[in-house]
């Protein structure tokens, strides 16, 4: 039997008025183009007579009880059998008889080709004003931040992979955040990437999409996939700002801005240095799982402090910040003690004693905790 050449997988759900459209849009394109292939139409609850729908104009249909868009998309790879993949809604916004746009960079080398709405045309209608020029602005921008590439349109639902690219990402989200997932895992596996023009075509029927639930989704993705901006960056700032505030008032209240600054200060600096060594420690414990995880596949950060630090070191630093701080309160004690007792105003000194010591205490734990960590690494 000749081998299946292209799948083309379309996630559905109460799309009865636009599936049958779709799948003969593609089944057309596969037999313009000459190339052996399946429309894969996953089911993923529809309570309209869609599967039926796509049965007849041609696609093998399958169902997936899991809802979510992820899922039914996972379950649309799992029964591919093409050595390339297309994937692409339902709803008739894309265009199927344009698939050779999608297929053609990946018979020129390239791994992954996604589809770009603000780089094409986008019709009338066819995106909200807020979705145009907020959310997807917005997200997408972020994404480029926080993973370092140039794609215009990052939840783009048309896209295209070879079956041997895609085995290699191990895709896990269910929702709408699929489509950052896939991305930033193909980015970070170092695949060939292409951007390409498409057209973008206003929908029928009811809209599956959640605004506020779907972008938080992609959001919380992003975050949780960049400890650096989610953990590092925040942390790091507080717990240099934290000790700058410190240090600034150990000597007493100074003037600036026009205003006299003094102990409450003081207070809020050791509140924002240990807050801030924490979230750093977080973030050290994410990069480092990450890692053993196989999200990240390498950090120059994490690959430095394994380089140069070890459990040892660790408690050593942990033990030099706590007794920093417990001589600097032996001596509040000692003073007093001399004084018989008496009035002591030393709450300054006192106030950066403790904040040396807990985060000495920190600086231990998470040093064996990092420890732990790497055992299963090593």
């Amino acid at each position: 039997m000749e081998e299946t050449e292209v799948s083309i997988i379309m996630p559905c759900l109460n799309e009865e008025e636009t599936i049958e459209i779709c799948v003969k849009k593609a089944l057309a394109s596969l037999e313009r183009l000459g190339k052996r292939g399946e429309v894969i139409v996953v089911d993923n609850g529809s309570k309209d007579n869609s599967a039926e729908v796509a049965r007849k104009a041609g696609a093998k249909v399958i169902f997936e009880p899991e809802k979510g868009y992820g899922s039914a998309l996972l379950r649309g790879f799992e029964e591919a059998k093409g050595k390339f993949i297309i994937m692409g809604d339902a709803d008739d916004t894309y265009d199927f008889s344009q698939i050779d746009r999608l297929l053609n960079p990946l018979y020129e080398g390239f791994d992954f080709v996604i589809g770009s709405r603000f780089k094409g045309k986008i019709h009338k209608g066819a995106m909200s004003w807020s979705h145009r020029f907020i959310g997807n602005p917005i997200l997408s921008g972020m994404c480029r931040l926080f993973f370092h590439h140039r794609f215009s349109d990052v939840h783009c639902g048309m896209r295209a992979i070879t079956k041997e690219a895609y085995q290699k990402l191990n895709l896990q989200t269910k929702g709408m955040e699929f489509a950052s997932e896939m991305l930033v895992t193909a980015l970070r596996e170092g695949l060939k990437i292409k951007e390409i023009p498409i057209d973008y075509y206003l929908r029928k029927g009811v809209s599956k999409l959640r605004p506020f639930k779907d972008a938080w989704r992609h959001l919380r993705f992003m975050f949780l996939f960049s400890p650096n901006y989610l953990f590092l960056l925040p942390g790091g700032a507080l717990f240099i700002l934290g000790l700058l505030l410190l240090f600034l008032l150990l000597p007493g209240p100074f003037l600036a801005f026009g205003r006299r600054w003094d102990i409450h200060l003081m207070i809020i600096g050791s509140l924002s240095a240990i807050l801030g060594f924490q979230i750093l420690s977080l973030g050290f414990y994410a990069k480092t799982y990450s890692l053993l995880e196989g999200f990240l596949k390498k950090d120059r950060l994490i690959c430095f402090l394994q380089s140069h630090f070890n459990l040892e070191k660790g408690i050593f630093l942990g033990l030099l910040f706590f007794l920093i701080g417990l001589c600097i309160n032996l001596y509040i004690l000692l003073e007093w003690v001399i004084k018989r007792f008496g009035a002591l105003d030393r709450v300054r000194l006192a106030l950066a004693g403790v904040t040396f010591m807990i985060i000495g205490i920190q600086i231990i734990f998470s040093s064996f905790f990092l420890s732990i960590l790497g055992l299963k690494k090593r």
